[in-house]
């Protein structure tokens, strides 16, 4: 797995400006998937492969991702409400969590079949499983090559995207198991790929469900850097010291932070803070910045961080 450390400033703009072209990738994907699952269910129960039925599974748990993918992408562009006074962007989160936990459920049960085939593996068609297969590599390959626009900026598309292109090893490999079964009669191989494949899935998805877990826990954004942040906020002209500085993610994309800015001379006026929230958004990737001016005449303390004597301060 690649580590992004990416400033996704252009790319996010990309992808907001396009965001039906996008629903048209995910329709598209999630049609010829659904499509292909069948086809390699049915295949993999006729010709008894574990091989087949755990690629099929990863591309149903494939499938589930897109759909969740593309829900959380449709349900972040809804407007504020009074009561969701962010909207619902972060159902992306949700939805990355929810994909993650949902793939390791399914290796399980793989993994479960395939070890209990070891004993006496049924003898299997290898032709057919790499014929099935082949047509696999070629619908994976095309999502993965249509998702992969979108991935740059977003942790969930990221989800998806990833999800198609380790798809296309992981046919690529039974397209090799099937070859293999029919010059060797090893059938043992079959459930032998199937464990490599659950292997595969774990891997990947293990990164998804930190990270995501970690934005829906109001974590720090992977690419946001707070000592820059804290660095830039501490250096403004008139600041004498900041507190309660806390930043989350909204949503697999956008960011938020909110900052108590001590400055013993006043308000330093809009345009200062237009500027503060600009700069923040263009350099440092928050989209949503709340300041708050004080002039450091009472003892603020950051309310999270109380070391002296407890003194309560309603913020």
């Amino acid at each position: 797995m690649a580590h992004h450390q990416h400033t996704h400033n252009h790319s996010e703009k990309h992808l907001h400006a396009s965001p039906h072209n996008q629903g048209r990738t995910f329709v598209l994907t999630i049609f010829l998937n659904v499509i292909y699952v069948a086809v390699e269910f049915t295949y993999g129960f006729l010709v008894n492969s574990t091989a087949l039925i755990a690629d099929a599974g990863h591309n149903v748990s494939d499938v589930l991702g897109l759909l969740l993918a593309w829900g959380a992408v449709i349900l972040g562009r809804k407007r504020p409400s009074k009561r969701y006074t962010y909207g619902l962007r972060s159902t992306s989160i949700l939805a990355a969590l929810a994909n993650a936990m949902l793939l390791l459920v399914a290796c399980g049960a793989i993994a479960l079949e395939a070890i209990h085939r070891f004993s006496q593996p049924p003898a299997i068609a290898g032709l057919t499983v790499s014929i099935v297969a082949a047509i696999g590599i070629v619908i994976n390959g095309l999502s993965a090559l249509l998702l992969m626009k979108g991935s740059r900026g977003d942790l969930n598309i990221r989800g998806a995207y990833l999800h198609m292109a380790a798809d296309t090893a992981v046919s690529l490999a039974v397209v090799i198991t099937g070859a293999a079964m029919l010059y060797t009669g090893w059938f043992w191989l079959d459930p032998a790929i199937s464990l490599v494949i659950v292997v595969v899935i774990v891997i990947g998805t293990w990164d998804l469900l930190r990270e995501s877990l970690q934005l829906a826990l109001s974590a720090v954004p992977a690419q946001i850097d707070v000592q820059a942040i804290d660095a830039y906020l501490c250096q403004l002209e008139g600041v004498t010291d900041i507190h309660d500085l806390h930043i989350w993610g909204l949503s697999t994309t956008e960011s938020a932070l909110t900052v108590h800015l001590v400055m013993p001379d006043g308000h330093p006026g809009d345009a200062f803070m237009d500027e503060i929230v600009q700069t923040l958004e263009e350099r440092f990737s928050v989209h949503h910045s709340t300041l708050q001016i004080e002039l450091g005449t009472t003892d603020h303390e950051c309310s999270l961080t109380l070391v002296k004597p407890v003194q309560h301060h309603h913020h």
